[in-house]
């Protein structure tokens, strides 16, 4: 079993977006969009979590 899906998104302007629709549709925020650069100099991403209680992710890999 997981706990974590991303879905890749192929701009950055993507996971801020993804971000907004899954608060106003009532998720709980695990971390607001931007850059992760501990992990990867171009991951941008933003987590909610869903009623399941899975982290949901929407993450860019794009270079700015």
């Amino acid at each position: 079993m997981f706990d974590h899906l991303g879905f890749g998104v192929n701009d950055r302007a993507h996971s801020p977006a993804f971000y907004v629709q899954a608060l106003a549709a009532g998720g709980p925020d695990n971390r607001a969009p931007g850059l992760r650069p501990h992990s990867h100099p171009d991951y941008h991403g933003a987590f909610v979590v869903d009623p399941d209680g899975f982290n949901l992710e929407a993450v860019c890999h794009t270079p700015v």
